[in-house]
């Protein structure tokens, strides 16, 4: 509540803090801890063109989201400028990496729920190359941007967890044909 113009208590308590993110994903209301980014009409709009499944829960009284949906709109809002520079180029960029199955597959493994520890032990492991003193969520953006660009073997990634799972492995042991 303002009264003659300042922000009480109460204002304070509500800048998103405690409270969790006041979007629906894909019908799913999202669980993720609010962030100071907040859902304006020209966020909606662009949510809105680029055909996001992503809608405000009118029943939460305010309108902050979490980082990760910040994250997933700025990445498309990129991607399309980066998308349109392409095609005046003459390159064409591959379409089936474009596919709502592909894209929602991507965003399946959240890093913001890692810890800031864990996410400098994997900037460490493969050496990546980023400012100093960066916060959790540009942390995890950068994390986040190199763990899509490994290349994974579905086929050979599928046989070792099933082998795990029935043999009840931690580890794959590779043997050595001697």
């Amino acid at each position: 509540m303002r009264m003659n113009g300042f922000s009480t208590e109460e204002d304070s308590r509500d800048s998103g803090h405690g409270q969790i993110c006041c979007l629906v994903d894909d019908g799913n209301r999202c669980a993720r801890p609010a962030g100071n980014a907040c859902y304006s009409k020209r966020i909606a709009k662009t949510v809105q063109q680029r055909k996001l499944k992503l809608n405000i829960d009118h029943s939460v009284r305010h309108i902050y989201i979490c980082d990760f949906h910040k994250s997933m709109i700025q990445s498309v809002r990129n991607k399309r400028k980066k998308r349109d520079s392409d095609d005046e180029a003459g390159i064409s960029p591959d379409r089936d990496l474009d596919l709502p199955e592909v894209r929602s597959s991507r965003l399946m493994v959240d890093l913001f729920q890692l810890q800031v520890n864990t996410l400098r032990r994997y900037k460490r492991h493969y050496k990546l190359q980023t400012k100093p003193g960066l916060n959790k969520a540009q942390l995890a953006e950068t994390v986040a941007r190199h763990f899509k660009t490994l290349p994974v073997n579905e086929k050979e990634a599928l046989t070792y967890f099933i082998y795990m799972v029935k043999n009840h492995k931690s580890r794959f042991d590779h043997k050595s044909d001697i």
